[in-house]
């Protein structure tokens, strides 16, 4: 079945955070968590497998911060076209027939003007190169996420269409405030969705920067904006730090399948964790979906 139709007729389950479970498994501060495609491939299968085996239908691919500004900040020697064609292997490797894998795009790497120096022409060329190399590497669908800047978002967007023809969901980052949901650029809410849906998106919605609860009332709002699929995964309540310093996110999975649950009642077809979650939050979501 295309992913598409199963959205419309089933609904889908993703899967949940992979930063945060890298971190448990010794990722460290600075660390490049896609390099972990060549140096730890074991660890990135395993992780892909234990989420589709605690019922997620999507493997979204270690790809998320390996465009090639970002490889170069990071001093990555090995090539962006390695680094991205391993993870989408790892990543279907742990796939079974009717099962999906994610190719998955995050912040370009620079603000865009005025308030850096990201232009949109670089931006698309940027998304284009990155995009390509994960849709040679054969994907079912596109995630652009984890984006607070609107023209951003549309930029990826046109960049995924450039070079495929695979369905593209798209995700801002909202924050909250007296007087609503904005993104941290002042996009709000059904604005941004409504120029996501006009610009092709084949789902939009939100997901990180807040916890299940607060995403309630957001994914209500991004419910009543478009008529198209809706795709929400909320982190695991907001980070907290411990007397160590070491940081973790307060939600169990139980609360937070409770408030999933709440959120698919309001129509939204696509959910999913972000972070802090893990295969643990993904079997209990589909334990009632």
């Amino acid at each position: 079945m295309e992913i598409i139709e199963k959205v419309k007729q089933e609904g889908i389950l993703l899967d949940g955070g992979m930063g945060s479970m890298l971190i448990a498994r010794g990722l460290k501060g600075g660390d490049c968590a896609e390099k972990w495609n060549v140096d730890r491939p074991e660890v990135i299968r395993e992780i892909h497998q234990a989420y589709f085996d605690a019922g997620a239908d999507v493997a979204t691919a270690n790809t998320f911060g390996a465009s090639s500004l970002k490889l170069e900040k990071m001093g990555i020697k090995e090539s962006i076209e390695t680094i991205n064609t391993e993870a989408v292997k790892h990543a279907r490797a742990a796939s079974k027939p009717g099962q999906y894998v994610a190719g998955d795009l995050g912040h370009v790497g620079e603000m865009f003007s005025p308030m850096g120096r990201m232009t949109a022409e670089k931006a698309k060329d940027i998304y284009v190169h990155h995009a390509g190399i994960i849709e040679a590497a054969g994907v079912d669908l596109f995630l652009i996420e984890t984006i607070f800047d609107l023209n951003e978002a549309i930029v990826a967007l046109e960049a995924v269409q450039a070079v495929s023809s695979k369905p593209v969901f798209c995700s801002l980052t909202f924050n909250q405030a007296p007087k609503g949901f904005f993104t941290l650029m002042g996009n709000p809410v059904e604005a941004s969705m409504k120029q996501l849906r006009d610009a092709g998106a084949a789902a939009v919605g939100a997901n990180c920067s807040l916890g299940s609860e607060s995403m309630i009332g957001l994914a209500g709002q991004i419910r009543e904006s478009v008529d198209i699929p809706v795709i929400v995964q909320p982190n695991a309540g907001m980070p907290q730090t411990r007397p160590d310093g070491t940081a973790f996110y307060p939600e169990d999975e139980i609360l937070f399948a409770e408030n999933i649950k709440k959120i698919k009642a309001l129509g939204v077809e696509i959910v999913g964790g972000c972070c802090g979650t893990t295969p643990a939050f993904i079997q209990k979501i589909r334990a009632s979906f």
